[in-house]
């Protein structure tokens, strides 16, 4: 099993809209990045867990916790003129794009602010790719031990 980050931003969508989804599950649709893509497909795996990131927002930070229900498979909002993430390069035949379907574990008690991973970022949270400068990925690896402790940090 791996661990990863994914951000989302909660005016867009948000750990509450996934709690409320049918079966809290939902399709992590709309990445339009290469190295991402190439993750949900190499990398991503059924069963694996996924902290929820809230980004570009007045406290961002890891609010929750989520489960990676299926394996990457062509996100269907490429094909769609109307879709926000329409890309008229992509065609069923030849997909650019990928998805994953992520499912509500649980919100965090504390939520754990992207200032508090910084106070770590020298120490026990070393390496932790969301805290990397320059870093923009929506989604990115966790180390195991990173998870521990960011768990720990939220109680």
């Amino acid at each position: 099993m791996a661990y990863w980050l994914m951000k989302s931003e909660p005016d867009c969508f948000s750990i509450d809209d996934l709690a409320t989804r049918p079966n809290k599950t939902e399709k992590w649709d709309g990445v339009r990045n290469y190295q991402v893509r190439n993750m949900f497909r190499d990398q991503f795996k059924k069963g694996d867990q996924a902290f929820f990131y809230h980004s570009s927002c007045e406290v961002p930070g890891v609010v929750g916790l989520m489960k990676v229900v299926s394996n990457a498979y062509p996100d269907p909002t490429q094909f769609d003129p109307k879709a926000d993430h329409y890309d008229p390069k992509s065609t069923p035949e030849n997909p650019r794009w990928l998805l994953v379907d992520v499912q509500f574990q649980r919100k965090l008690k504390n939520p754990v602010t992207l200032a508090q991973l910084r106070e770590h970022e020298s120490g026990k949270l070393k390496g932790l790719l969301v805290l990397a400068p320059g870093s923009r990925l929506s989604v990115t690896p966790v180390k195991p031990e990173h998870w521990d402790f960011i768990l720990s940090l939220a109680g």
